[in-house]
């Protein structure tokens, strides 16, 4: 089959690329480089028939021709990426996903959003399933990503009632594996690349916020098992891993796999930094028959690889 990713540069985006394409498919890449990379890029043409657009999701789209499936992934998803241009994060998850709409409409092709579990914010009610509304602070300077894609997610569900195209919306929890960028800022690439430069971890707040961590080939097959899923299962539906770590606990796992003993400096707590984060999967589950299968331990030591890699400290 032919496939339009969007985002296709970035960590996920490369990740379902290189599935789809050992896979023997097609693939055509979107991606702006704002914060994906060309090595990512370079990567992917060894696997099979990939195609690059090089092109803002927030500007209308050139004709690229026909597609079996869309995969929408475009959108900074570390907070100081996002927060680096907030207007420009939320315009890619609102006018991107409104651009995507008018693409796939003519041809009634199939369109996958990726929201986030941002959209539950900093949650009073654990773990959080779909049914959850969210705590989002809406004016906030996190608000730019979570409110983005909450809209999102209100255009795509409107757009489905009024026309029965189909759509898919996964809510992605924190995800790490290798293509991850080195320095986007979220914890597991922090604390990896702070460890692997013999650099003290920045620990934020107290360290005993908690975060559930999913490796991105278990998410990978969680989004083409959505993929595949009857047309009238929209979602939204929570792809992550529902086993619990606090900071200082993913400090020790880091600690483990290097065998190396770390130091941590800690920090103000960010504002509407989220104290909670655990994904209710039980809609995954019985839906999609999904559920992580790698462990943390088992995807730190795959991750830590890369990223030895890629700083040259191998």
């Amino acid at each position: 089959m032919r496939y339009l990713v969007t985002g296709a540069a970035g960590f996920l985006g490369t990740n379902l690329c290189k599935r789809l394409l050992k896979e023997g498919h097609e693939v055509v890449g979107v991606d702006d480089l704002s914060t994906g990379f060309a090595r990512n890029l370079d990567a992917l043409k060894s696997y099979g028939k990939f195609e690059f657009v090089r092109h803002d999701i927030v500007k209308p789209w050139p004709d690229m021709g026909k597609f079996g499936f869309v995969y929408n992934l475009a959108c900074p998803a570390s907070p100081p990426r996002y927060q680096k241009d907030p207007l420009q994060t939320f315009r890619t998850s609102v006018w991107g996903v409104w651009n995507a709409i008018d693409y796939v409409t003519p041809t009634k092709t199939p369109l996958f959003h990726s929201s986030t579990s941002e959209v539950y914010g900093d949650p009073s009610v654990h773990p959080q399933p779909e049914s959850y509304w969210g705590n989002v602070n809406p004016i906030g300077v996190r608000s730019c990503y979570d409110e983005g894609k909450r809209g999102a997610e209100t255009i795509l569900m409107d757009y489905w009632r009024k026309t029965k195209n189909p759509i898919k919306i996964v809510r992605i929890f924190n995800t790490y594996g290798p293509h991850m960028d080195p320095e986007d800022g979220r914890v597991v690439s922090n604390f990896l690349v702070q460890a692997i430069l013999g650099k003290s971890l920045t620990m934020y707040g107290t360290g005993k916020q908690t975060r559930s961590f999913c490796y991105v080939d278990d998410l990978i097959e969680g989004f083409v098992r959505m993929e595949k899923s009857p047309a009238s299962f929209t979602g939204p539906v929570n792809l992550g891993n529902p086993d619990e770590f606090t900071l200082l606990e993913l400090a020790k796992k880091i600690e483990a796999t290097l065998g190396k003993k770390l130091k941590a400096e800690f920090l103000a707590l960010p504002q509407d930094d989220p104290r909670q984060r655990k994904p209710d999967i039980s809609l995954a589950t019985s839906r999609l028959g999904w559920s992580p299968k790698v462990k943390l331990e088992d995807g730190l030591v795959k991750t830590a690889e890369y990223f030895e890699e890629v700083v040259g400290k191998k």
